[in-house]
């Protein structure tokens, strides 16, 4: 069956059928307000196989041919969160090294996942990444006619139509998202800005002098091409949520931080720290606010842990402590 798919360039309709199952974000939460819960999308585990198979060999097509982003560390083989962290981290500190402040703007895009058009996606994979005939064929297949329902208590909706977005819940999704992303990286080249992206989060920075206003000017530019480049591709940059914060000495921040307030419509973050792929980034990277939030929650589930340890087994104790307060 996963062989006649691939052969044929065609995807079963059985294999393009989701079943979305609403999930509380919070015991707390209100449960009649619908925004308070996250929906859950699940495929038929056949399905799933047939994307694995695909996902593997567009894996190996892009890595042999080095068509991967090559700061993109979302979805690929030896890159994380914690690749993409030291990396910036590195760059910034070795900035702070050489007397130079750095501007970090964090990007956040809203729904980007779902908002993906399926043509754009397609003309992707043909003229950037030069996939095409049965190979092409498959992908237009998988994308197109999908559908989805909800089932809460034993009852279902009925269907309606996946019109954009890759399928939430699939294996081959977070790729395709992160290559129809691929020409963003080109901009921030085209403006000599520094960049790492995990998935849709993407960091610019630059490094200057104080006074290096030309570099600002570059940030500015980028960051306006970039919400250019966003709305052709039917992507929304979420300007409340981005961040910017600027790192270095705090005498350097003090000559600086009061001639910048607004970048490019987004306002300077009024706070200290902002969250960074869940790392709290301080404007002195000590990080010691993650430092303390850190403890903060290890001590709390320490403190939890010693309320019951009397009933615990020795093994039972220690996989809790390895599970609550080692992994972190």
């Amino acid at each position: 069956m996963i062989n006649m798919s691939l052969l044929a360039g065609y995807v079963p309709q059985a294999f393009k059928v989701a079943v979305i199952k609403p999930l509380l974000k919070k015991p707390t939460l209100d449960s009649g307000t619908l925004a308070h819960y996250r929906p859950i999308s699940n495929l038929p585990f056949i399905s799933k196989i047939l994307e694995k198979v695909v996902a593997k060999q567009l894996c190996d097509f892009l890595h042999d041919n080095s068509l991967f982003e090559e700061f993109q560390s979302g979805f690929r083989v030896h890159h994380s969160t914690e690749t993409a962290l030291v990396k910036v981290t590195n760059d910034l500190l070795l900035a702070s090294d050489r007397g130079l402040l750095s501007v970090l703007v964090l990007l956040d895009l809203s729904a980007a996942f779902d908002t993906i058009d399926h043509q754009i996606l397609l003309y992707r994979l043909e003229h950037l990444l030069g996939i095409t005939g049965t190979a092409l064929s498959w992908f237009e297949s998988y994308l197109s006619d999908r559908s989805q329902f909800v089932h809460v208590n034993d009852e279902s909706s009925m269907h309606t139509k996946v019109c954009h977005g890759v399928p939430q819940g699939s294996v081959p999704g977070p790729i395709l998202f992160t290559l129809y992303m691929l020409p963003l990286g080109n901009i921030m080249r085209k403006h000599s800005i520094q960049f790492h992206c995990y998935a849709d989060d993407t960091q610019l920075y630059v490094s200057m002098k104080p006074d290096g206003t030309s570099q600002i000017c570059q940030l500015e530019t980028c960051l306006k091409d970039v919400r250019t480049w966003m709305t052709r591709n039917l992507l929304l940059l979420n300007s409340d949520k981005t961040e910017v914060i600027v790192l270095g000495t705090k005498n350097l921040r003090e000559t600086f931080s009061s001639d910048l307030t607004v970048l490019s419509d987004i306002s300077l973050a009024s706070s200290t720290t902002v969250r960074n792929l869940g790392v709290l980034f301080d404007q002195d990277m000590s990080f010691s606010s993650h430092i303390s939030q850190v403890s903060r929650t290890a001590y709390f589930h320490l403190r939890n842990i010693s309320k019951i340890r009397n009933i615990l087994l020795q093994n039972d104790a220690e996989k809790l402590v390895h599970a609550f307060v080692t992994s972190r």
